[in-house]
């Protein structure tokens, strides 16, 4: 048995004992804020219009967006809506940071729009949730027509 082993195990043991039962995480990576994500993902279709995107900045194409409330905006948007795929086209964006970009944009368009706080991202999940039940319904709507028309076919 090699005995520079066993000399170390007290060192090793020790340190060991000397760690927290439960180590701490790393730290989480700090929220983008609006005008970040709004230049780093929603500048391609937002700032000239793409798509009859409402155009940064431009208080009418905002107006009747900024009146349906933060939170149906936020959860429509980042569902997906009108040309608008799910989370702006990135699939990893959080919904927090993605909340902030829309609170930017409405922001710079006269909405008086902030940072959502715990309570505005608890409504807009909620709306996001029945947003998403409402297009599963519609689906398993379409599929039952399709097996419909498929059956007739044969």
């Amino acid at each position: 048995m090699n005995t520079s082993l066993i000399a170390c195990l007290p060192i090793v043991v020790g340190s060991l004992l000397a760690q927290p039962a439960h180590a701490e995480s790393a730290p989480a990576t700090p929220l983008k804020s609006g005008k970040q994500v709004y230049n780093e993902v929603c500048s391609s279709c937002h700032k000239t219009g793409v798509a009859h995107a409402p155009r940064f900045g431009n208080k009418a194409d905002w107006a009747p967006l900024i009146a349906e409330g933060q939170d149906i905006l936020t959860a429509h948007a980042w569902v997906g809506v009108r040309a608008m795929p799910a989370k702006g086209g990135k699939p990893d964006l959080k919904l927090a940071e993605f909340a902030r970009a829309v609170a930017y944009m409405a922001s710079q368009a006269g909405g008086n729009w902030k940072d959502p706080d715990a309570g505005m991202m608890h409504k807009i999940r909620k709306e996001a949730e029945k947003r998403l039940e409402k297009s599963i319904k519609e689906a398993e709507a379409m599929k039952k027509e399709l097996h419909r028309l498929n059956e007739e076919d044969d």
